[in-house]
């Protein structure tokens, strides 16, 4: 059996456990988008017992804020607050890795002046009061990526272990890969192989980036969403091969972003294989997965590892106990309560509180004091 309690990456990078801080947006920066107390403290607490920390989504420039008070690395005047987030997540022992993050046609409206809402085409999201973006020019997109690239050399300077490129959740690196949001008729659009230039520009751009600034033992990762609800959409067909792409690359892990670990297809209500079996059978052992979706005790971590996940992105009951893999280690339940021993900045608490399905994930809350 796996162990929980380490892990070894192929580039040498040592965990104290298989468990990490899933990447949440905590809506918890201050109005300048640096990192607040309340937020410094919150990955402070989680660094103490997980083995890797996966920041909330970080914006890499003006326009990729997504969300109210999202933290950002858009240029060199964000590098004290982002040194302040690696120095919080690594005091305990745990590797730093931030999230890098453009919300594209996602980016709610009136976040700033003359605001410009962009994507890879003009195609609005199929959601209530979703924007109309405008498709992004291709100089543009060029332009973008290089924004992604100097957030991560930004990233490096500031101590961070790694970096995640979030190409999951609907947000600008999926917009580009999904035949919903990507109708383009350049070298960034068009067919399947077309749809994963941006993304394999981007991973190929951050190899390419640590190789010049980095060591190896700088870790970089990738997040997706194996599907899409909207037709035409992502399916899982072109996820598993985006992933063959992704697998002849120097990546250090994929991170699949499923709303349970065991989850089989969202468009295929007749296909109940778990998304994570039918990505094994691509990977095998090339590369780490890392799974998450309501892995909230012991019993469900193992489940997970034997699945075929290497490691464990702890949502939900993250918040609740920032010593979840302590109260494991010592075979005690994680607590499901979240309160003044949660530390969870209090922007973040009242949109739980808001959440009405909390009690159906078997947490409660406790009104901070």
């Amino acid at each position: 059996m796996k162990d929980l309690f380490y892990y070894e990456f192929k580039n040498g990078v040592k965990l104290k456990n298989r468990f990490v801080v899933a990447p949440m947006t905590t809506y918890s920066g201050n109005k300048d988008l640096t990192l607040s107390d309340e937020e410094e403290m919150y990955y402070r607490k989680r660094g103490e017992s997980f083995g890797m920390v996966i920041t909330a989504a970080t914006a890499i420039s003006k326009h990729a804020q997504a969300f109210q008070n999202q933290i950002s690395i858009k240029d060199e005047t964000y590098l004290p607050s982002m040194k302040r987030l690696a120095k919080a997540i690594k005091e305990g022992g745990a590797k730093a890795i931030l999230q890098l993050h453009h919300g594209g046609r996602m980016n709610a409206k009136g976040l700033y002046p003359n605001q410009d809402i962009v994507s890879a085409s003009s195609i609005k999201a199929l959601r209530d009061h979703a924007p109309n973006p405008r498709a992004l020019k291709t100089e543009e997109v060029y332009q973008v990526i290089d924004d992604f690239l100097q957030a991560m050399k930004l990233a490096i300077k500031a101590g961070f272990d790694g970096i995640e490129l979030h190409g999951a959740n609907t947000y600008l690196i999926q917009q580009f890969f999904s035949p919903h949001s990507n109708r383009r008729n350049d070298e960034f659009g068009g067919s399947l192989e077309k749809r994963m230039t941006f993304p394999l520009m981007l991973i190929d751009g951050a190899i390419k980036v640590r190789n010049q600034y980095a060591n190896r033992d700088f870790i970089i990762g990738y997040r997706l969403s194996p599907e899409e609800y909207e037709t035409p959409g992502i399916t899982i067909e072109d996820t598993l091969s985006f992933i063959e792409k992704i697998i002849e690359r120097d990546l250090d892990y994929i991170h699949l972003s499923l709303g349970k670990y065991h989850q089989s297809s969202i468009r295929d209500k007749n296909d109940n294989e778990p998304i994570i079996s039918k990505v094994k059978t691509i990977v095998g052992n090339q590369i780490p997965i890392i799974g998450v979706g309501q892995i909230d005790d012991c019993d469900q971590a193992i489940d997970a590892l034997e699945y075929g996940y290497d490691l464990l992105a702890v949502g939900m009951a993250s918040l609740a106990d920032p010593q979840f893999v302590g109260h494991i280690k010592d075979k005690q339940k994680p607590k499901k309560t979240i309160d003044d021993q949660s530390f969870l900045p209090q922007s973040l608490f009242e949109r739980l509180d808001r959440w009405k399905g909390i009690e159906d994930r078997g947490f409660n809350l406790i009104e901070k004091k």
